[in-house]
């Protein structure tokens, strides 16, 4: 059955508008055997983006960024969370929008980025969906320091690890952050093989 015949939305109201928008839908779902469940939900909407992980295949490292992040850190991260290079698309495509986003936090001018693959991240609450990226870089395509736009709040700094290295600050909880780690696990698998 198609899912539009299995849910039918009664109403939607608007929480909060300030960073992102927050609703609340009040809907009936068709459930398998047929029954009709009436449920409430919230949804937390402030946009797709897109996540790149720029790698040296030579020096066998992965370039990253830490920074602070008042969620995690409200959660019990009281670190800086290393991550791979996101950012929001803000109504243009994920490849031009990556692009900047690499430059702006890395330093890094991309040329040709490969997309591997789409996911969203938390759906049961966000409706982000990422696009995720992978892309190598070398010594030359280093345009700028990177840190990021202080003028959006950023402080970024930039690190390179082995992916070695990498996968081990994922073991350790050191990288926890889950995008980046999909990615790591990704560039293991396809990008370096065994050393």
């Amino acid at each position: 059955m198609d899912i539009h015949q299995r849910l039918r939305i009664h109403d939607v109201r608007v929480l909060s508008d300030d960073w992102y928008v927050l609703k609340k839908t009040r809907f009936d779902w068709q459930r398998r055997d047929g029954a009709w469940q009436t449920m409430n939900r919230e949804t937390y909407d402030r946009g797709n983006g897109a996540v790149l992980l720029p790698y040296h295949r030579a020096r066998r490292t992965v370039v990253l960024t830490r920074q602070f992040r008042y969620p995690a850190y409200v959660n019990g991260h009281h670190d800086l969370l290393v991550e791979a290079p996101a950012g929001l698309l803000d109504q243009q495509s994920p490849e031009v929008r990556i692009r900047a986003e690499v430059e702006e936090e890395t330093g890094y001018r991309l040329h040709e980025v490969h997309k591997v693959f789409e996911a969203f991240m938390s759906p049961g609450s966000v409706t982000e969906k990422l696009h995720f990226f992978v892309a190598e870089v070398a010594d030359h395509m280093r345009v700028g320091a990177g840190g990021g736009v202080p003028g959006e709040g950023e402080d970024i700094e930039v690190i390179e690890p082995g992916i070695g290295e990498a996968l081990a600050m994922v073991a350790d909880g050191r990288i926890a952050d889950g995008k980046t780690i999909m990615l790591l696990q990704y560039a293991a698998l396809h990008l370096f093989g065994t050393p």
